[in-house]
């Protein structure tokens, strides 16, 4: 199986004849592991395909791969990921990471704004959901909205759920929270910018008779560029200023020069 192309795609209205598939295998694997996926009947993933809101992955030969569906909370305030499910011959194989990877950015690119997030007890998927950028939270930053918990009743773990209130569960709330993402994206580039500007030598320039100087910086420094064009004037001049050397008394000559800088 591994060596077969995969392809990981947007489903379309022409994928519903996979919907009956993927809701047994959904059903079987939640049995298999003794925790649940939100039961959802083939009309329900019908309709998320139809709506362009669903991934699927299949051979190029057209046998069903994996799936996984986007819902939306709260007037799009949330999204969620749901219903991932690779059929078990292909498992291990990274398609469910494929797919993950594919269903977030229909998220991304569909509810831009909205907070997208996940409940899973497995470690591959937190893992998956780690990388994406997602972090761990607790229950009270999830959706409020009491369709999407309605969805755990088919879990046989619902009873803990209820009895703490959704406060906690056996499952980890996963979420990714764009505009904390942008924030730290901001800041890191802010940060790596800061330390090249560290690293950058101080700019060298010659005068013109080929004498190095450090560049200054008099933004802001009124007086100091005053100094500054003064001491250039100074060595302008000073070829001058020695023919006339001899006929100014010593004394005379060093306030000369002090006034160059504290006129």
């Amino acid at each position: 199986m591994e060596n077969q192309k995969l392809i990981v795609r947007v489903a379309t209205a022409d994928d519903t004849h996979y919907a009956e598939t993927i809701t047994t295998e959904m059903e079987e694997s939640a049995k298999a592991r003794g925790t649940g996926i939100a039961k959802r009947s083939p009309a329900y993933l019908e309709q998320k395909m139809k709506e362009g809101k669903a991934v699927i992955a299949t051979t190029q030969d057209g046998t069903w791969v994996g799936f996984c569906y986007i819902e939306a909370w709260e007037h799009e305030k949330y999204v969620a990921n749901s219903g991932l499910i690779v059929a078990p011959a292909f498992r291990k194989t990274g398609v469910a990471t494929e797919i993950k990877k594919k269903i977030f950015k229909l998220s991304r690119e569909k509810y831009p704004a909205a907070k997208i997030f996940g409940l899973t007890t497995g470690l591959a998927v937190m893992k998956i959901n780690s990388d994406l950028g997602y972090e761990p939270v607790t229950y009270s930053e999830l959706t409020t909205d009491e369709e999407f918990w309605k969805g755990c009743q088919s879990c046989v773990n619902y009873e803990i759920l209820m009895s703490k209130g959704r406060k906690n569960c056996m499952c980890t709330a996963m979420l990714f929270d764009p505009a904390e993402a942008e924030a730290k994206i901001k800041a890191a580039e802010l940060a790596k910018a800061e330390a090249q500007a560290a690293k950058q030598p101080e700019p060298v320039h010659a005068d013109h008779e080929g004498v190095t100087h450090r560049h200054r910086e008099f933004k802001g420094n009124q007086k100091l560029f005053e100094r500054w064009l003064r001491f250039k004037q100074f060595v302008l001049l000073k070829s001058f200023r020695k023919k006339e050397a001899a006929s100014v008394d010593p004394s005379q000559k060093r306030r000369s020069l002090l006034g160059i800088f504290f006129w």
